[in-house]
């Protein structure tokens, strides 16, 4: 999507930069001579603007006036030689999550008849279905109408907009097939259709997409062969078909895209073997094929691909040998994925090992004995060597990966004490579950842990000891020590982690009450103090947690009355059971208000 982006922006970049460079003409003109805008143009507007019943963006209060083509418009560009309408660009800033616009798109838009540049995107909240009347515009060269909230199907209407250079209408909601008269669109360059619930197969009419230069189908509901009629054009650099339905064999001829850079067919369902012929795309920056049923060997003519930075082939059924990779091959990789295949890698080969590597996942690779010595470890920020049969090597795996953000080390059989080793400043996310660590907590939390640390996993392993005291500045939002051998109580302090969206202490033996500061971690969603010893009622301050999808505080010594209010009264009855004294909803109604007191 990133590509796309940068691929929308540039063309809309010069569409619109060529409609202004028009406006500023009419800007250097004697105001006696400048027009005033078509006013059939002005009355579609004022429709569209009635038909957004709420503007948090504020772009629609500039629509003041009769002259709309006067520049007080925001986002309308006119002909000055005309006073007609050729533009209409509404796009949410970039980052301002807050800014929408609630309403529809008014069939009037189609009288706009000399536009060509439409582009009505982010709004988040503009629903209903994309206009028939839209098909009226033939000036139109581009067309956005992405991460809206637009339903029912693509009006096939669009397939008679001959000059279109752009087509974009991902992040909607729209069904149903997509219509084989966009085929007609010859000068398409850009497609994004992504992030919708299209369903059905691509259309054989696309044979005609001879200039295409970015494809993007992915996120929808799309089956059938990926038809090599697809794939024609000599200048696509891109192309996002993951997340479908589709089935069948690698396109062999994608394979001839000279041109091609970024390359996803991620989660379909896809069989077969990779051509060897995937050597050819000498312009293929990222490659990702995971989530399919690819099986055979991993090709050795990947390594002949010199801009190569990104290959994920996980959760697919590759098998041994690895490609032998020597020298200068695959000179500009930066991150691997090989997770969850049927490899048996047993070490990791020298040829991942001795790169100044950014992303190393190779998860479910059946890796053996002691964790990798890395030539380069100051290049990593991601490592995933999860579910493998790693058993030492921990004391000096860290030493110089000064750039790590994520380490996931989880289901191995790691043994040590965790007070022996120094983690990196940086780390954002530590999993470390399922293994026989020991050792404190307090050795990961204390009053050096890292601000930028947001997730821990330390869960089914032997660490013991007590909750540690939590300062105030840290961002964690996962915080699960679950299935350890933690005593004490939790403190009180914990409401220091305001960030916290999900806190897991199951299974451990931990005693005391819980504290009622705990009602102050408003975001969050998920709760587990099952299965330890905590006594007193469960506090009422946690009705103040709105946004809790999850808890669960069943085998306790708790008592009292369960607060009374959503969620609490609506989780099911187990998430309470095996208590010594709960009372009301889910549970049994209190017996009077000494029961109902207990446990204060």
């Amino acid at each position: 999507m990133q590509i796309l982006g940068w691929v929308l922006k540039v063309l809309l970049m010069c569409s619109v930069l060529g409609l202004f460079s028009v406006t500023s003409v009419a800007q250097e003109r004697p105001l006696s001579q400048a027009p005033i805008c078509f006013e059939a143009d002005r009355l579609v507007l004022q429709e569209f603007k009635a038909k957004i019943l709420k503007d948090t963006t504020e772009i629609l209060a500039s629509w003041m006036g009769k002259d709309c083509c006067g520049g007080d418009w925001e986002g309308v560009v006119c002909n000055p030689a005309t006073g007609r309408v050729t533009g209409l660009a509404l796009q949410r800033p970039d980052r301002e999550l807050g800014m929408y616009m609630i309403g529809t798109l008014p069939a009037a838009l189609g009288n706009l008849h000399f536009l060509e540049v439409m582009v009505i995107s982010g709004m988040k909240h503009i629903t209903g279905p994309i206009p028939e009347s839209l098909s009226n515009l033939t000036r139109l060269t581009q067309l956005i109408l992405e991460d809206n909230s637009l339903e029912g199907s693509i009006p096939p209407g669009l397939g008679h907009l001959s000059l279109l250079q752009t087509l974009s209408l991902g992040g909607n909601r729209l069904k149903g097939p997509i219509p084989p008269s966009l085929g007609n669109l010859r000068n398409l360059l850009v497609i994004n259709l992504g992030k919708n619930s299209l369903s059905g197969p691509i259309p054989p009419t696309f044979i005609s997409f001879l200039s295409l230069q970015s494809l993007d189908f992915s996120f929808n509901l799309l089956s059938g062969f990926i038809p090599d009629a697809l794939v024609r054009s000599q200048n696509l650099t891109y192309i996002d078909l993951s997340n479908n339905q589709f089935s069948g064999k690698f396109p062999i001829s994608i394979c001839g895209l000279a041109n091609l850079q970024d390359l996803s067919l991620s989660h379909n369902q896809l069989t077969g073997t990779i051509p060897e012929q995937i050597g050819g795309l000498r312009s293929l920056n990222s490659l990702k094929l995971s989530g399919n049923k690819f099986i055979g060997h991993i090709p050795a003519s990947i390594s002949r691909l010199p801009t190569l930075w990104n290959l994920n082939l996980s959760r697919n059924g590759f098998s041994d040998p690895l490609p032998i990779i020597l020298g200068r091959g695959i000179p500009s990789l930066l991150s691997i994925d090989l997770s969850y295949n049927n490899l048996s890698l047993g070490t990791v080969p020298n040829w991942i090992k001795d790169r100044p590597l950014s992303n190393v996942n190779l998860a479910g690779c059946k890796l053996r004995g002691a964790l990798p010595k890395f030539t380069r470890p100051d290049s990593l920020s991601s490592i995933d060597l999860s579910n493998n049969l790693l058993t030492d090597g921990i004391s000096s795996f860290f030493t110089n990966m000064s750039s790590l953000q994520n380490i996931k080390l989880s289901n191995n059989q790691l043994k040590f004490d965790v007070s022996e080793i120094r983690f990196p400043d940086g780390l954002a996310s530590i999993d470390l579950h399922s293994n026989q660590i020991t050792g404190s907590l307090s050795s990961i939390i204390n009053n050096r842990t890292s601000s930028f640390l947001e997730a821990l996993d330390v869960s089914g392993n032997h660490f013991s000891g007590e909750i540690p005291e939590f300062t105030e500045g840290l961002s964690l939002k996962v915080l699960n020590i679950g299935s350890n051998k933690i005593t004490g109580h939790i403190p009180s302090s914990i409401s220091n982690l305001i960030e916290l969206e999900m806190l897991d202490i199951q299974r451990n033996q931990i005693a005391g009450t819980i504290p009622t500061s705990l009602g102050l971690l408003s975001k969050l969603q998920w709760l587990d103090v099952s299965v330890n010893s905590l006594t007193g009622k469960i506090p009422t301050s946690l009705l103040g947690i709105r946004g809790l999808r999850h808890a669960n505080f069943r085998a306790n010594r708790l008592c009292g009355e369960i607060p009374q209010g959503r969620p609490y009264s609506i989780f099911p009855g187990s998430a309470y059971a095996h208590n010594l004294c709960l009372c009301g909803k889910p549970l049994p109604p209190c017996r009077g208000k000494n029961q109902a007191n207990l446990g204060q």
